[in-house]
């Protein structure tokens, strides 16, 4: 069994919020839609609309093509992505926080 992010933990697993979460989890690689949705476990017809979002709000951006697949990676450089990171920093930050304080309580 995978372990749930906190990203996803706190958001919700909406193929959305999967996706995203996918991305963030690993900024520095591209993906093709379909290892991304094979990864994810959702199907390419799902990720196609959400794949396009991303790219609309600069989220992903395309990084090389292979073949005929189109190789597309978290856009590191976008204000909003930096935002992002940083949410899942801080969730991070506070889960582990809380863990602390229920092992000093059970301790």
């Amino acid at each position: 069994m995978k372990a749930e992010s906190v990203f996803l933990e706190t958001f919700g697993e909406s193929p959305y919020i999967k996706v995203l979460d996918f991305f963030l989890t690993y900024p520095s690689f591209d993906y093709s839609k379909t290892q991304v949705a094979d990864e994810i476990g959702i199907s390419r017809i799902t990720i196609d609309k959400i794949w396009n979002d991303l790219i609309k709000k600069d989220i992903i951006v395309k990084n090389r093509t292979m073949g005929r697949a189109e190789l597309y990676k978290l856009n590191v450089a976008s204000p909003k992505v930096k935002i992002l990171m940083k949410i899942g920093l801080e969730l991070a930050s506070a889960y582990l926080k809380s863990d602390e304080k229920l092992i000093t309580v059970t301790a």
